[in-house]
C-alpha cells in the first residue's frame, strides 16, 4: 500500500518486529483507503515511553495535524477539519498491521487492576464492539481508560500518583539491610558463645544450619509467591492472604502484627537491660534496676516512634546508622581474636586461636539440663528477621525482584556470620575460666589434661565452683575478646534498636493492609494513611501502646516463646502457600523465581510446625488455638473479597477430579436423587417455585434455575449476559444452593429443549424438569399454549421426571418487584434532594431552604425499613392481591406447622410421587406433617388393596401416617362439577357434528388447536376422572399442607393443548398447594439392600 502524501506515509523501512498503528478515518474519502494495491510499509512504533502512553511516528508534514490527538486511548477534536471521532460523519480507528480495525494491540494497560498505581486500566473493546454490527453513531476507540465498572468512561486520574513525592527503596536499602538488621540481633553478641559452648563446635554447627534450613526454604517459598504477580503492602498477610485467602490470610495477619508489635517491647527491653547493666556497674541506678528498665525502655519506644512517624526516609537513614555501627561491632570481634592476648584476658579464658582449645570444644557439653533441642529453642529466634524486607513491601520499588534478591542474599550473610562467630569463639576462648590471673601452672603441679593446661593455666576448680568466665559463664565474651570493648556494646545497643524499629514500622504496615481489606471491619478505622507514603499513623499509635504496655509489664520471659511461634505459624503458612498454589496446578501460578520445588516447600512447612513443639510446646498449642479461632471466625464472617487464591483453584480441581470419578461410576437405584431443571425464570420472580424445589433437593441433589430470554437475539443475549452474575449472587446471598443458567432463544420451548439435553456435568445431570401451572392458560395464544404442553412432551421425550406447582395466587411476583424497584428510586430522589438542600443551607447560609426542605420532607414517600429480601410483603398502597401473592411467596419459607402431606400415588412412575414428599418429611420445616397416602381400588378388595400398599411402603422403608384406598374413582362426576368442566373447555371447542362438513373442514384447518367432538368423546372417560379426582381431593384433601399428585399424562398429537391443560385446572382447582408429579417410569426406589 503506497500512502499518500497527505497521509501517513513513511519512506524509511524499519524492523520487520515493528508495527504500524496508525489514527486513519473509516469513510471512503479517507486517502489513505485509495489506491491500497502495494503492501503496506510499516511505520515504527513504540509503546515503551514514559506513562507507558502510545507513541507514534508520523510522516513529514503531518505532525501538526495530530498534536492536538490523545494517543492514550482518549481523543478530541482538533481545529482543523481532520479529527478521529466524529458522531455526525464518519468513525475513526487505529490501523493496526495496515488495516482499519478497532483491534487493539497487547497493552500491559489493559490488565491492571482498577486503581494501580503503577498506571491506569485501560479497557480493550470489547468482544462485542468488535464481533457486533458498527453502530454509524457510536465509537469506541481502543486504549479507553476504564471507570473501573467494565464501560469506557473518562480518565480517573490516580490520586496516590497526584500527590506525588513516593520514598521507594531498592532491594539493598529496602530488603537486604533490613533483614541483617534483624537476624543479627542481640543474640550475637551475647547468647551465641554460650549455644557453642554448650552444644560444642560440631552441634553448634548443626543447630545454626537447622534453623537455616527452616529459614531459607521459607526463603525459597517467599520468592516464589513474590514473582508470581504484583506485591503490594503488607508482607507476610499480603502474600498468604493473596495465595491461600483470607481465613488463612486473615487470621495469620492478626497474629502476625500483634507479634511485631510485641516484638518491639522485647527488644527494647533487651536495649534497656543492658544500658541498667552499664549503669549498675557504674552505681548510677535510678530507682532500682526494675523500673529503671521501664523508664530507659519507654524513653526509647518514644524516640523510636518519633522516627517512625516522621517518615519512611528518617527511618532508612536511622536504619543505615545502625547497620554501619553494628557491621564495625563484628569486624571489631574478628579482629580482637587475631590481635595477642593479654595477661587478664587469658585468666578469663582467652588464649588466641589454638588447635587445642578447637579440639576440647568441637563436641559437646550440656550442662544444668540443657539439651540440643532445648539449646536449639533458645538460638532460633535469631535466625528468624527474614520477612522485615517483604514486610514493607508497599514501600519498593521492585518487590518482585527485591523481596528473593535482598531476604536470600541476607541470609547467606548473616548464616556466615553466625558460622564465624561461633568456630572463632569456640577455637580461642575455653568453656571455664576463672578470670584469677596466678591460677596458672608450675612445674610442680600435674595438668589435668585440659586445653587450659597445656597453655598454662589451672581452671581445675571449676568442676567443682561455679567461675564467672568462660564461653559457658560469661555471656560478655564477645566484649573481652573484641579490640575495642566498648563497640561490642554499640553493636548490642544497634542489633537491639534496629530490630525494635524494624518491628515497629512493620507490625503498621502489616496491620494496614489487614484493615484495608476489611476483613476484620471493626479494625477498618485503622486502615487510613497520611502523607505522601500513605503512612498508618493510627497503626504506628496502636504498636505503641501494645509495647508500651509490654515494656511496663517488664515480663517477657513468659510471653517470649508464644511471640516465637507467632512468626514460625507465619513462616509455615508462607511455605503451605507455595505447595498449595503448585499442588492446585493453577494456570495463574507462574513464579519467575524457578528455583522451588513444592514438596521441599510442604516439608518446609511441616519443619515449622515441628519447630514450633520443639521450642515449645504449650506456645504452639495457644498458638494454634488462636489461629483456628481467627479462622473460624473468618470464615463464618465471610469476607466480600476474591482474590484468585489457590484454595480457589484447589476447589475447582478437586470438583473436577470428583465429577471425572463420578463419571466413572454407574448408577444405582439407592443412589437416586431428584435433580431438578426448574423453570423459574429470574429466581427472584419466582421464590415460591424455587423454594418448594430446595425443599427436595438441598444438600441431596442438583438444582438449576433456569431462564429462557425471548425477543430479538442481540437485545435478548444482551440481557441474559448482563444478569448472569447478578442472580447467581442472589441464590447465594439467599442461602438457595442452586445454579443459573440462561438461555437465549426465539421461543420458550426452543430455550428449554437445550438444557432438557445438555444441562449438568457427567452424572451431576437433571432428572426432573420442575415448572409453575399456567395460570393465564385460557387468556394465552395458541403459540404459547403449544410452547407451555410442548415443554411437556419434550421433558418425556427425553425421559424427564415432571413436577408442575401450583398455587392457588401463582408465583410470579414481578409485579411487587417493580413496586419496590421504584419506591427505592424516589427514595434515593429523596435522599439526593435533601443530601442538595443541606449543602445549599451549609455553603449559602440562607435559611429560606429550611421551608422547602420541610415541605420536601413531608413528601408522601414510603419506603420499606426491614431488610428482608425481595418476596418480602410490600406496602399496602401496591394492592391487596399483591399482598396476598408476596405472602403466598413466602409459603414455602415458613415452618409448616403440624398436618399432612397427602399423597395420591394413582399410578406407577417409578415411585417419584412418593419419593418427593418423603424427602420433604425429612426437612426441618416440614418434619412434623405426616404422610398419608392414597391409592385407587376396588370396593370388594380394600382391605387386600391396603395392606399390599402398607407392606410395600414398609419395604420401602416409608414412613406413613394411614392409607386410604379410593373406591370410587370411576364414578361419574356430580352434574354441577361436570357442568363448570364443559363451560370452561366451551370456547375451546370445534363442535363441527353441529355443521355441515365443509364448514366443519374449513373452521379444524383454520383452528386446528380446537377441541373436537370426536376427541371429547374419545376422552370422556378420562375427562370424567380428572373431574371425580377433584370432588374427592375437596372432600379428602381439603385441609392438607400440601397434596402430591399423579400427573395425568397426554398422548402426543391426540389430545388437544386446550383440553390437557383443562384436565390439569380442574384436577387441582380449589386446593391447597398442588404438586403434579410424573416420574420417568425408571425405579427410583427400591427395598433390597
Amino acid at each position: 500500500m503506497n500512502n499518500s502524501p497527505d497521509s501517513f506515509s513513511d519512506t524509511t523501512p524499519i524492523s520487520p518486529t515493528r508495527f504500524q498503528v496508525n489514527v486513519v478515518n473509516e469513510g471512503y474519502d479517507n486517502p489513505a483507503c485509495e489506491g491500497d494495491k502495494d503492501p503496506p510499509q510499516y511505520e515504527e512504533t513504540s509503546f515503551a515511553g514514559e506513562d507507558n502512553r502510545l507513541r507514534m511516528s508520523y510522516a513529514a508534514g503531518n505532525r501538526e495535524m495530530y498534536n492536538n490527538i490523545l494517543h492514550n486511548g482518549d481523543t478530541i477534536k482538533t481545529e482543523g477539519s481532520f479529527h478521529p471521532y466524529d458522531t455526525h460523519s464518519h468513525t475513526y480507528y487505529l490501523k493496526t498491521f495496515g488495516h482499519n480495525t478497532m483491534e487493539a494491540v497487547p497493552q500491559i494497560d489493559y490488565y491492571r487492576n482498577t486503581g494501580s498505581v503503577s498506571g491506569v486500566k485501560k479497557t480493550r473493546p470489547s468482544l462485542a464492539d468488535i464481533h457486533d454490527q458498527l453502530s454509524k453513531n457510536v465509537a469506541v476507540t481502543p486504549g479507553s481508560v476504564s471507570n473501573g465498572d467494565g464501560v469506557l468512561g473518562e480518565e480517573e486520574p490516580n490520586k496516590e500518583e497526584e500527590k506525588g513525592g513516593f520514598v521507594k527503596f531498592g532491594w539493598v536499602k529496602g530488603v537486604l539491610v533490613r533483614c541483617m538488621l534483624n537476624i543479627w540481633g542481640v543474640m550475637l553478641f551475647i547468647r551465641l558463645s554460650w549455644i557453642v559452648g554448650q552444644a560444642g563446635i560440631g552441634l553448634g554447627i548443626v543447630v545454626i544450619s537447622l534453623s537455616v534450613v527452616v529459614t531459607t526454604l521459607t526463603g525459597l517459598s517467599m520468592s516464589a509467591i513474590c514473582t508470581n504477580g504484583v506485591v503490594r503492602g503488607g508482607g507476610a498477610y499480603y502474600l498468604i492472604s493473596r495465595s491461600l485467602g483470607p481465613e488463612f490470610g486473615g487470621s495469620i495477619g492478626l497474629i502476625f502484627a500483634f507479634a511485631n508489635a510485641v516484638a518491639v517491647a522485647m527488644y527494647v527491653v533487651g536495649f534497656a537491660e543492658t544500658v541498667v547493666e552499664i549503669l549498675k556497674d557504674n552505681n548510677a541506678i535510678m530507682v532500682d534496676e526494675m523500673n529503671d528498665i521501664r523508664i530507659i525502655g519507654t524513653i526509647t519506644v518514644i524516640l523510636l516512634l518519633c522516627i517512625s512517624v516522621a517518615g519512611m526516609e528518617w527511618e532508612a537513614k536511622a536504619q543505615v546508622l545502625l547497620l554501619i555501627i553494628l557491621l564495625i561491632a563484628i569486624v571489631n570481634f574478628f579482629i580482637g581474636t587475631v590481635i595477642p592476648t593479654t595477661e587478664e584476658k587469658r585468666a578469663r579464658g582467652f588464649f588466641n586461636y589454638q588447635a587445642t582449645i578447637f579440639a576440647e570444644n568441637f563436641g559437646p557439653d550440656f550442662r544444668n539440663g540443657e539439651g540440643f533441642f532445648s539449646v536449639f529453642a533458645i538460638f532460633f529466634p535469631a535466625a528468624t528477621g527474614i520477612l522485615a524486607g517483604a514486610n514493607i513491601s508497599g514501600d519498593l520499588e521492585d518487590p518482585q525482584s527485591a523481596i528473593p534478591k535482598g531476604t536470600m542474599l541476607a541470609i547467606l550473610i548473616t548464616t556466615i556470620t553466625y558460622l564465624g562467630v561461633a568456630i572463632c569463639a569456640a577455637s580461642s576462648v575455653v568453656r571455664d575460666a576463672t578470670g584469677n590471673i596466678n591460677d596458672t601452672i608450675t612445674s610442680a603441679l600435674s595438668c589435668n589434661g585440659s586445653a587450659a593446661c597445656s597453655l598454662g593455666y589451672d581452671f581445675s576448680v571449676c568442676e567443682t565452683e561455679k567461675c564467672a568466665y568462660g564461653l559457658m559463664n560469661n555471656f560478655q565474651v564477645m566484649s573481652m575478646v573484641s579490640g575495642f570493648g566498648p563497640l561490642i556494646i554499640a553493636g548490642i545497643f544497634s542489633a537491639t534498636l534496629s530490630s525494635a524499629l524494624a518491628s515497629l514500622v512493620s507490625a503498621p504496615k502489616v496491620f494496614q493492609a489487614l484493615c484495608k481489606d476489611n476483613i476484620y471491619r471493626a479494625l477498618y478505622f485503622f486502615a487510613k494513611g497520611h502523607g505522601k507514603n500513605n503512612e498508618p499513623i493510627r497503626g504506628y499509635v496502636l504498636t505503641f501502646v501494645i509495647a508500651l504496655a509490654f515494656i511496663l509489664i517488664a515480663e517477657l520471659n513468659t510471653i517470649a516463646p508464644i511471640i516465637s511461634n507467632f512468626f514460625l505459624a507465619s513462616y509455615a503458612l508462607i511455605n503451605f502457600s507455595c505447595f498449595h498454589a503448585s499442588y492446585a496446578k493453577s494456570p495463574g501460578w507462574r513464579p519467575a523465581f524457578k528455583y522451588y520445588n513444592m514438596w521441599v516447600s510442604l516439608f518446609g512447612a511441616m519443619l515449622c510446625c515441628g519447630v514450633m513443639f520443639v521450642i515449645n510446646w504449650w506456645a504452639a498449642v495457644i498458638t494454634y488455638a488462636i489461629e483456628l479461632f481467627l479462622y473460624i471466625y473468618v470464615t463464618y464472617k465471610k469476607p466480600d473479597v476474591n482474590w484468585g487464591s489457590s484454595t480457589q483453584a484447589l476447589f475447582y480441581t478437586n470438583a473436577l477430579n470428583k465429577a471425572m470419578e463420578l463419571n466413572t461410576i454407574e448408577e444405582h437405584v439407592k443412589n437416586f436423587r431428584p435433580q431438578c431443571l426448574v423453570l423459574t425464570a429470574g429466581p427472584m420472580t419466582r421464590p415460591a417455585l424455587l423454594d418448594i424445589t430446595h425443599s427436595f433437593t438441598k444438600d441431596i441433589g442438583l438444582c438449576i434455575c433456569c431462564e429462557i430470554f425471548v425477543g430479538p437475539r442481540a437485545k435478548a443475549v444482551k440481557e441474559m449476559n448482563s444478569g448472569m452474575v447478578k442472580k447467581q449472587l442472589w441464590l447465594t446471598t439467599n442461602k438457595r444452593k442452586a445454579f443459573y443458567a440462561a438461555v437465549a432463544a426465539d421461543t420458550i420451548r426452543e430455550g428449554v429443549r437445550p438444557l432438557l439435553q445438555a444441562s449438568g456435568l457427567g452424572r451431576m445431570k437433571p432428572n426432573t424438569l420442575v415448572m409453575g401451572f399456567k395460570k393465564d392458560w385460557r387468556q394465552a395464544s395458541t403459540v404459547d399454549l403449544a410452547d407451555y404442553i410442548g415443554i411437556l412432551h419434550d421433558a418425556f421425550d427425553f425421559e424427564y421426571g415432571v413436577v408442575i406447582v401450583r398455587l392457588s395466587q401463582g408465583f410470579d411476583i414481578s409485579p411487587i418487584l417493580q413496586a419496590q424497584d421504584e419506591l427505592q428510586r424516589l427514595e434515593q430522589e429523596r435522599l439526593a434532594l435533601e443530601a442538595t438542600i443541606r449543602e445549599n443551607e451549609f455553603q449559602d447560609g440562607k435559611r429560606g431552604f429550611r421551608k422547602f426542605f420541610n415541605k420536601t420532607s413531608k413528601m408522601n414517600i414510603t419506603t420499606q425499613s426491614s431488610k428482608k429480601d425481595v418476596s418480602s410483603s410490600p406496602p399496602m398502597h401496591v394492592g391487596e392481591y399483591n399482598q396476598r401473592l408476596a405472602e403466598t411467596s413466602e409459603l414455602f419459607k415458613k415452618k409448616q406447622g403440624k398436618g399432612t402431606i397427602d399423597v395420591w400415588w394413582l399410578f406407577d412412575d417409578g415411585g417419584l410421587t412418593l419419593l418427593i414428599p418423603h424427602i420433604l418429611t425429612l426437612r426441618k420445616k416440614w418434619k412434623d406433617c405426616k404422610l398419608r397416602i392414597f391409592i385407587g381400588g376396588k370396593v370388594n378388595r380394600i382391605e387386600d388393596d391396603k395392606l399390599m400398599m402398607a407392606s410395600l411402603l414398609s419395604k420401602f422403608r416409608i414412613k406413613f401416617a394411614d392409607v386410604y384406598i379410593v373406591a370410587d374413582i370411576n364414578t361419574k362426576p356430580s352434574k354441577e362439577s361436570w357442568k363448570f368442566f364443559e363451560e370452561m373447555i366451551e370456547p375451546y371447542r370445534l363442535h363441527e357434528s353441529s355443521k355441515d362438513v365443509p364448514t366443519a373442514e374449513k373452521i379444524r384447518r383454520e383452528n386446528p388447536w380446537k377441541i373436537t367432538d370426536s376427541e371429547l368423546e374419545m376422552f370422556k372417560e378420562k375427562s370424567y376422572r380428572q373431574v371425580r379426582l377433584n370432588e374427592l381431593l375437596q372432600e379428602n384433601s381439603r385441609s392438607a399442607n400440601l397434596i402430591v399428585l399423579s400427573l395425568p399424562i397426554a398422548r402426543k398429537g391426540t389430545v388437544s393443548d386446550h383440553l390437557y391443560m383443562a384436565w390439569v385446572e380442574i384436577l387441582s382447582k380449589n386446593l391447597p398447594p398442588v404438586l403434579l408429579v410424573r416420574g420417568n417410569h425408571k425405579n427410583v426406589l427400591t427395598f433390597y439392600s
